[in-house]
């Protein structure tokens, strides 16, 4: 999802992907694109040239699981949830399919409940 949450404004070079996706290898990244091309999701165009240049784009399919990303994000922000934030507070930004990049800020109605930290040593079988 978060591929074509990045996807959703426009084609993108591997190595635009990978930098907003950090810290995917591009091992994985590669993976998950060529399963999302054959699952008709996403096209590979190839613009040729040295080095090679290549760039990803959602296709009409993939423009389909568009309103269950933004469900997800406001289901989300319903719930409290941070990631947005987190990540301007990380990295400098929204992510660019975030609506926040293209509204003024609003203020928050309530301060989110501090998250839990994760204790890796309990393991549910």
């Amino acid at each position: 999802m978060l591929v074509v949450r990045d996807l959703a404004l426009g084609p993108k070079r591997t190595t635009e992907l990978i930098a907003a996706l950090h810290p995917i290898s591009s091992r994985t990244l590669v993976g998950r694109l060529r399963d999302m091309e054959r699952d008709a999701l996403i096209e590979r165009r190839d613009l040729g040239g040295s080095p090679p240049h290549v760039e990803y784009a959602l296709t009409e399919r993939g423009r389909l699981l568009l309103p269950f990303l933004e469900a997800l994000r406001k289901l989300g922000e319903s719930l409290d949830c941070n990631e947005c934030e987190d990540r301007k507070e990380r990295l400098g930004e929204y992510c660019d399919a975030c609506p926040r990049n293209h509204t003024e800020p609003q203020p928050q109605r309530k301060t989110p409940a501090p998250r839990r930290e994760r204790d890796d040593s309990i393991v549910l079988l």
